[in-house]
């Protein structure tokens, strides 16, 4: 199965091609949905209260309320609100229509609405709530309003993708911009059913952006990310409080291990910049490899040295094996250019020094 946090090939809330056009003002077709039981049973809670950092709110809070939004509203004002329930034969409700297609004016009014009836966590046939969907096509302000109106923050869909893997793994930090605004606490260290956080994921996309094997179609109003807003995904998720130490639970991959394997350089000085995280990350081992074993098996790439010599200059241990008993030194490729790092390994294996504290 292709990993959905490296290289999604369709848009981000699609069927079989289809991105939901002209389904917007169209109930023909829905089918009664089941009513769930009550919203996400929460009210916002500032940042800071609840364990996470305060964080300067980026996008306005409270949002106008323009004529479009009042207009919006009288034009389900005489609706029963139980019909907003109706799903298509994708499991799509007018919400989720709304949401991929970035309306913000009638998606707010129908989520007044949908609030107290559960509306806000039923799920289209790819296990995406309306919250999942606003995420994946980059519509900030509908996220915000969603979670401050009680939708859950840590839904996730059948692939265990919740907004904040969706919004890093497509390059939209407007979304995670949103997520800060609202004050809702969110679950920054989740897990996808590849046991990723969005951290990883948000490396992993950077990494891939940068070798120009990424290039996704935007969301509505998203456009197509360029690396800085997937650089800008990773700051924010740390400024959120992403463990940057956290493995994946497959392959026991940090963050900076990641990196390091993607050639990524400009990410590993980010990550080891991080105050006291140098020396939890320079030598954590993912299946008996450190991040200086990833540099060294690197094929020769334009960022090995810089990373080798990076590494070492924040402690990495040039004399630790992996589980085939392998130094660093070992895994460097035949050349004149693996030859000059083999030689600079061998010569720090003897001076070796315990990690230096970040600053």
């Amino acid at each position: 199965m292709l990993n959905p946090c490296v290289v999604p090939h369709v848009l981000p809330h699609s069927s079989s091609g289809d991105t939901h056009g002209g389904k917007a003002s169209d109930l023909s077709g829905f089918q009664a949905a089941a009513i769930p039981g009550p919203a996400w049973p929460h009210s916002p809670v500032p940042w800071g209260e609840s364990g996470g950092p305060p964080l300067g709110r980026e996008t306005p809070d409270p949002y106008p309320e323009p004529q479009e939004l009042a207009a919006a509203r009288a034009a389900l004002g005489d609706q029963d609100p139980r019909e907003l329930l109706w799903q298509d034969e994708e499991g799509d409700t007018l919400l989720h229509v709304l949401c991929a297609s970035g309306l913000w004016a009638p998606a707010r009014a129908a989520a007044e609405a949908l609030r107290d009836l559960g509306g806000l966590e039923v799920r289209e046939h790819l296990g995406k709530t309306p919250l999942l969907v606003a995420a994946a096509a980059a519509a900030p302000e509908i996220v915000r309003d969603l979670l401050v109106l009680g939708a859950n923050p840590d839904a996730a869909d059948h692939e265990g993708r919740t907004a904040l893997h969706l919004a890093t793994a497509y390059g939209h930090p407007e979304i995670l911009q949103a997520v800060i605004s609202s004050g809702v606490p969110v679950n920054v260290e989740a897990r996808n059913f590849e046991g990723q956080t969005p951290l990883h994921c948000a490396v992993l996309a950077h990494n891939a952006s940068l070798q120009g094997g990424y290039t996704p179609a935007g969301g509505s109003g998203g456009g197509s990310p360029t690396p800085q807003d997937r650089l800008r995904c990773v700051e924010l998720l740390l400024q959120m409080g992403a463990d940057s130490s956290s493995q994946d639970t497959k392959s026991s991959l940090t963050a900076l291990h990641l990196a390091v394997r993607g050639g990524n350089l400009a990410l590993a000085h980010l990550l080891l910049h991080q105050p006291g995280m140098a020396p939890r990350l320079i030598n954590m081992k993912a299946h008996g490899n450190t991040p200086l074993h990833m540099a060294a098996a690197l094929p020769g790439t334009p960022s090995q040295e810089p990373l080798v010599r990076l590494l070492l200059a924040w402690g990495a241990d040039p004399s630790a094996r992996n589980l085939e008993h392998d130094l660093p030194q070992g895994l460097l490729p035949p050349g004149s250019s693996g030859d000059q790092l083999r030689l600079l390994l061998r010569s720090r294996r003897g001076s070796y020094r315990t990690p230096p504290t970040a600053k």
